[in-house]
């Protein structure tokens, strides 16, 4: 190996620590090719998730900038040496992968790779992917060394590991997902009843406009005014169910887009002005990202349906390595110790708990009269 890496144990362990880090399946793919790329001190690496298309259901790339990969264009499909490694499940290692029979070539934006040293992830006899580096850098100023026997001993043991941490992950993201099923039931259910009544007294108030609009039109009007909230009532239920049920899209958009776009959809839907502002955010684990934008939709519900406030502001900042998400409301205010007493916590447990989870913290700052801030800061990954 040169004399750039850290060697040995010492170098393989923390490359292993990094991967088991993470539950998120984003987060396990990043890390693994970012470890292989450190350890093995190549100047790309990559790891595809095939899919059942004939092509990859996600690829992670390490090395290349975001510019130079939105040069690329789209992911590759399963071809040339990625096919070999994905269907004979078996090591590759190149001197130069140009010159390899198997080889159909690359986009014009594609950097140019050398050598080359690629290797399945296996979980049993299922393949979960293809991680590959190429351009082991040299000491030497004429270039590429190329990759050896050692360095693919190297990366053969944190394949192996790379398969026990993505594994683990893809387990952990369906239990998630089983929870979140149980609770969009659990949601629907409550939907389901709340609207279900306000449907059904609104039917009765109307009925009985009807039957007053002659006789007794004063008292007509009245009941008309009951409709009018009622439905108003129902309407505000909906509006909550939609933004609570909708798909966060995270994994595709990141958490200051779907932040933006919420607080849009939020800002068309209700009478009170919602704003978004951002500043320096960088992406941070998943974990950590669900858990800001949860806390957003939970603050962005108690100030639309309790506090009377005219605007509304969402703000995501960074602060050091990690991110400071404040939801401030112009409202009624209240005070936070009167409500923990009454036991009414208008989510306020909720949002510490999802701030905890995530080793952050959460402060309310309110007053009667005086409106509302929410801040939640969450530390670096």
């Amino acid at each position: 190996m040169s004399q750039g890496p850290r060697s040995g144990l010492a170098a393989v362990s923390s490359a292993l620590l990094a991967m088991s880090r993470h539950l998120e399946v984003r987060d396990v793919l990043k890390t693994i090719v970012a470890s292989a790329r450190e350890l093995l001190d190549a100047q790309y690496a990559a790891l595809g998730v095939p899919d059942d298309h004939g092509g990859f259901a996600q690829f992670v790339v390490d090395g290349v900038s975001d510019d130079q990969w939105r040069a690329i264009g789209p992911l590759p499909r399963q071809h040339g040496i990625l096919a070999a490694m994905l269907h004979e499940a078996k090591a590759e290692r190149l001197a130069d992968v140009r010159r390899d029979p198997r080889f159909e070539g690359w986009p014009d934006a594609h950097p140019d790779l050398v050598d080359f040293l690629g290797l399945p992830i296996k979980d049993g006899e299922e393949v979960l992917g293809a991680l590959f580096l190429a351009n082991k850098r040299c000491p030497k100023p004429e270039g590429s060394c190329g990759f050896t026997q050692e360095d693919e001993g190297l990366l053969a043991i944190l394949a192996q590991h790379a398969a026990i941490a993505l594994t683990n992950a893809r387990l952990y993201e369906r239990s998630r997902e089983l929870t979140i099923a149980e609770e969009r039931s659990r949601l629907a259910q409550e939907l389901h009843d709340a609207v279900s009544q306000k449907l059904f007294s609104l039917r009765l108030t109307a009925q009985a406009a009807a039957a007053l609009v002659d006789r007794d039109p004063a008292r007509a009007k009245g009941e008309l005014h009951q409709v009018a909230s009622l439905a108003a009532e129902a309407a505000d239920e909906l509006r909550a169910a939609v933004v609570e049920l909708r798909p966060a899209a995270l994994d595709e958009d990141g958490l200051i887009a779907t932040l933006r776009t919420q607080t849009q959809v939020l800002d068309r839907a209700h009478t009170a002005r919602v704003t978004f502002t951002s500043n320096g955010f960088r992406a941070l684990p998943a974990s950590q990202e669900e858990a800001l934008l949860r806390v957003a939709q939970e603050a962005l519900h108690n100030a639309l349906r309790h506090s009377g406030a005219a605007h509304v502001d969402v703000s995501v900042e960074r602060r050091g390595g990690g991110a400071v998400l404040r939801v401030t409301d112009d409202g009624d205010g209240f005070d936070p110790t009167a409500v923990r007493r009454a036991g009414r916590h208008l989510g306020l447990v909720s949002m510490r708990d999802r701030a905890g989870g995530v080793g952050g913290a959460l402060t309310v700052e309110s007053a009667p009269g005086k409106g509302t801030t929410i801040e939640m800061e969450v530390p670096g990954g």
